[in-house]
């Protein structure tokens, strides 16, 4: 498609790890026309760790703004709200690098960045048409870490805990939830709350049948 810019809606959704953005990105998606939305995940950005050891790759703290390449992130949602095509790095959290293929986005009517820090870069935050924080209580996420760590990542469940206490929980505080005041829209309970979910998507129905 040719998507010129003032066609474009870009929507940043930020949240805690395991707060349920995911789940939200997943019903704005399904509230859409088909092939409406281009989902560009923060996780896809972390910093190419290719001249580093093993041991300074696990010394990486992921939580921390520091870790992601923001200006080559910034550079892609520009290059799309432009109408351009991009090639969104891949990220293996098994090899803590950045992998050698890359995926093919297009331009769509709605671009969705999605991450914990979606909200931190102000740059970033100026390209963004709608503003979302998904915020969920901090027991519930730890559940939802472990469970999805120790699944997917090959982690034991007191490593999770272990990780959690002494870097998400800070880090979350520091850096993620202060990001809430720059939200236009700030959703409790995460995905499970239909109704906030719903109010969303009706919202973006209108911000693009304006254009």
């Amino acid at each position: 498609m040719n998507a010129n810019q003032d066609k474009i809606t870009i929507i940043g959704i930020a949240g805690g790890t395991g707060s349920g953005k995911t789940t939200v990105v997943k019903k704005i998606v399904e509230s859409l026309p088909p092939n409406y939305v281009a989902v560009v995940p923060l996780d896809s950005y972390y910093n190419d760790t290719t001249g580093l050891t093993d041991e300074e790759r696990k010394a990486i703290n992921f939580d921390h703004p520091d870790a992601f390449d923001w200006k080559l992130l910034i550079k892609q949602i520009d290059d799309l709200r432009h109408g351009k095509v991009i090639d969104q790095p891949t990220y293996s959290y098994i090899l803590s690098n950045r992998l050698p293929e890359t995926i093919r986005v297009e331009p769509k009517p709605v671009i969705i960045v999605e991450g914990i820090m979606s909200l931190i870069n102000k740059r970033l935050r100026d390209m963004m048409d709608l503003k979302i924080f998904v915020d969920t209580d901090p027991d519930e996420r730890l559940i939802r870490n472990i469970q999805r760590d120790t699944i997917d990542r090959g982690r034991t469940v007191s490593m999770v805990v272990d990780r959690y206490l002494k870097v998400l929980k800070p880090m979350h505080e520091q850096f993620i939830e202060p990001t809430k005041r720059y939200a236009d829209i700030i959703i409790p309970q995460g995905g499970e709350n239909e109704k906030g979910i719903g109010i969303i998507c009706k919202y973006i129905e209108g911000l693009i049948n304006k254009q």
